[in-house]
């Protein structure tokens, strides 16, 4: 029990609390003294117990804890491979199990936070097998007419592979050896799945009753959609395909589906990908009670649903009770007496929460103004108009809406300007469809902060107020779909067109963990670029200048500065204040009228640091950026580069070492108090060398320091003899 003021008082003779009380309580208030020095022994007492335990213990104990059993710690450059407390606590286990695949698994998983599989490739060589110890799994001819066989040796990058295969003399060490004795393969999965919660269907032909044609994508293209990883059943089994997160297939999940319509117990375990809590689930709305219904396994057909010339294939030959699901593409077929109308609930593959999404964001305060339901949100804000303050929304619908947000300013000087907010609340991520442009109106001195939105159809438009009061916009977690809306294929319907248009030269414009198509900001604002994609669509269009006249087709935009950003498009600032870990992808074409394709009116001023950029580029001064003369020829490779695909902005593996390895620490604005993820002593301008992660938007992730961590707890897990590659299969 603690030691708190009511207690101690309490434990006192009644008759000096009777006399305490007739003189105002001074005795009352000097144990509330003790009281608060107790309470606070207490805590530290209790803290204390709690750092004996690794799984307890403050963060600055884990290393002495480790220490006390030999762990080695790891050189983590970033958050997420910083903590070792998941190995510290695992140490004593590794150690008894050393070698095993069991083992080698989960120290992949602890070492690298990825789900990760471990492949003994001597199980999968074609041999004479003896007398006395027969592998009937392990045929040496393949089965060429099993189809789930088959598709394991294509998917996943061969982790569950079950073909025997001859064998092959390489080391998996390089990331192309595999089958050996000795060779081990640590196969991980980088891209994860997001959810995407009761959003309604989009008709293919909308207005249309006869209409049965539906895609599960808000935006209306097509859709890869992801398996939501199971947890093993026990930690004595390695994990297998429904254990790890990779794209659905249309025949597994229809062989599944199949099976899982023949068990006779409904509640039976089954790996269908369908169902409540499961990669996928279609809802129906029942008119009689008004509620949300599940649609049934029964009801359920997995089909290839691609185009035809008369439209979708398998049209016409779905049972009229049925639903086909095309998980490849992200399609639904209503049979002609289904209930409509229909939503999801479904996963998509991305590398990391970045834009609009479902991820944690964080609560929102509590706001009389929520908007729900598809509601209309005008009033909203135009109740918030003359107030300011916070208009959440709550769900992840589409709001097929185009308003205009306000904001009044401040006539007497000196005055602070208003705050609007409009946010989505933690795990929500609407879609504001609008049918155009979405102005801006904000007065003097005001402050728009959009948070956790995905924007199409039209761009963000703040004009020129004609006065020289500030203005300042904070995008955080948003997307503004590159090209404004997606055609049905998932191409931009207008490849490089602005996504955000400020015209305001005292304007100040923050983006934080975005994805943008093109931005177009008159020179004299100021805009700083943080994690963010800015996506013009093809190295060759524009995805960074001002606003354009008849005299001036290609004007400079406001001083610009990127930290960590991935750029693709040509950019054009009066002031490059500072570009640092960001990858420029540029390219000019003959006539275009200009000068370089980064291009900065005054090169006196910023610097650019741990960059690729074109080599003839017009910036300021250069630290350490890619190419230079050691490497004159190198540039990114993206597994990607089209908005809505799993690997968006990812980088292959073939992209020369040099980017993949060549960023260097996080800049901070100088007087900057240190972030609380930083390093010790990481100072706001580093002339060092750099930190081994790779240049662009993905810098976060730290994905080369997780391998190069895994690669050195291999040296130490591994069986003398073993030889251990890593495969990304995703």
């Amino acid at each position: 029990m603690s030691l708190d003021t009511d207690r101690l008082y309490g434990l006192l003779p009644s008759v000096y609390r009777v006399r305490d009380a007739e003189q105002g309580q001074p005795l009352r208030a000097l144990l509330a003294l003790f009281a608060r020095e107790l309470q606070a022994l207490e805590a530290h007492l209790e803290q204390l117990y709690d750092d004996q335990f690794i799984e307890t213990c403050a963060g600055w104990a884990v290393p002495y804890i480790g220490d006390l059993i030999g762990y080695r710690p790891l050189h983590g450059a970033s958050p997420a491979v910083r903590s070792p407390r998941a190995e510290v606590a695992n140490t004593i286990a590794y150690r008894r199990r050393k070698g095993t695949a069991l083992m080698l698994e989960q120290l992949a998983a602890d070492v690298t936070s990825w789900p990760a599989h471990v492949a003994e490739f001597f199980e999968q060589l074609a041999t004479t097998q003896y007398m006395n110890h027969l592998r009937p799994h392990a045929p040496a001819t393949a089965r060429v007419r099993a189809p789930g066989v088959m598709r394991a040796v294509r998917e996943s990058c061969g982790a569950f592979n079950t073909v025997a295969h001859t064998a092959e003399m390489r080391r998996p060490e390089a990331g192309s050896g595999r089958f050996n004795i000795p060779n081990v393969g640590l196969f991980l999965w980088r891209l994860q799945p997001w959810s995407l919660t009761d959003v309604p269907l989009v008709a293919e032909a909308p207005g249309d009753p006869a209409n049965r044609r539906f895609r599960l994508n808000p935006l209306g293209a097509d859709l890869q959609l992801w398996r939501k990883p199971r947890r093993e059943a026990s930690i004595s089994e390695l994990s297998g395909p429904m254990h790890v997160p990779a794209p659905i297939g249309v025949r597994a999940m229809a062989q599944a589906v199949r099976a899982a319509q023949a068990q006779p117990d409904p509640q039976a375990s089954r790996d269908d990908d369908y169902g409540p809590g499961e990669s996928l689930l279609l809802q129906f709305l029942d008119a009689g009670d008004g509620e949300w219904k599940d649609v049934p396994t029964a009801d359920i057909v997995v089909a290839d649903l691609r185009d035809t010339a008369g439209g979708w294939n398998h049209e016409g030959e779905v049972s009229a009770r049925r639903i086909a699901v095309d998980p490849e593409r992200g399609r639904v077929l209503a049979g002609a007496e289904v209930t409509l109308p229909l939503r999801a609930t479904l996963h998509y593959g991305f590398s990391r929460p970045i834009g609009g999404g479902e991820y944690e964001r964080g609560e929102l305060p509590d706001t009389p103004h929520v908007a729900r339901d598809a509601e209309a949100l005008q009033p909203h804000l135009d109740a918030l108009q003359s107030t300011g303050g916070l208009l959440a929304i709550d769900d992840s619908l589409s709001y097929e809406q185009t308003p205009v947000l306000r904001l009044d300013g401040v006539t007497a000087a000196g005055q602070p300007g208003l705050d609007l907010a409009v946010a989505a609340s933690n795990g929500a991520r609407p879609l504001l469809a609008a049918g155009g442009d979405v102005v801006l109106d904000l007065g003097a001195r005001a402050r728009l902060v959009i948070d956790g939105l995905v924007i199409s159809g039209g761009a963000l438009t703040l004009a020129d107020a004609g006065d020289a009061e500030p203005r300042e916009i904070v995008l955080r977690h948003c997307t503004l779909v590159p090209g404004l809306r997606l055609h049905a294929d998932g191409s931009a319907a207008q490849p490089g067109a602005p996504g955000l248009v400020v015209a305001h030269p005292f304007a100040t414009v923050r983006l934080e963990h975005c994805i943008v198509g093109a931005l177009r900001v008159a020179a004299g604002a100021q805009v700083v670029l943080d994690d963010c994609i800015v996506d013009a669509g093809a190295a060759t269009a524009v995805a960074y200048e001002g606003i354009a006249t008849a005299e001036d087709p290609t004007p400079a935009g406001a001083a610009l500065t990127l930290v960590e950003c991935t750029v693709v498009g040509k950019v054009h600032a009066e002031v490059l204040r500072m570009a640092s870990n960001s990858l420029l992808v540029a390219r000019r074409v003959a006539g275009d009228g200009w000068r370089a394709p980064v291009w900065a009116g005054r090169t006196q001023e910023g610097c650019v640091r741990f960059c690729f950029l074109p080599s003839d580029s017009v910036v300021p001064r250069r630290h350490r950026c890619l190419p230079d003369a050691a490497h004159p020829r190198v540039a990114p490779q993206f597994t990607s580069t089209r908005y809505g695909d799993a690997a968006y902005m990812q980088l292959r593996r073939s992209t020369a070492e040099a980017i993949r390895h060549g960023a260097g620490p996080r800049w901070r604005p100088p007087g900057a108090e240190e972030a609380p993820d930083a390093l010790p002593g990481e100072a706001a301008f580093d002339a060092g060398q750099g930190d081994g992660g790779e240049i662009g938007v993905m810098n976060a992730l730290a994905q080369p320091q997780r391998e190069a961590n895994l690669r050195v707890r291999l040296d130490e897990y591994l069986r003398v003899g073993l030889h251990a590659g890593v495969f990304y299969a995703t």
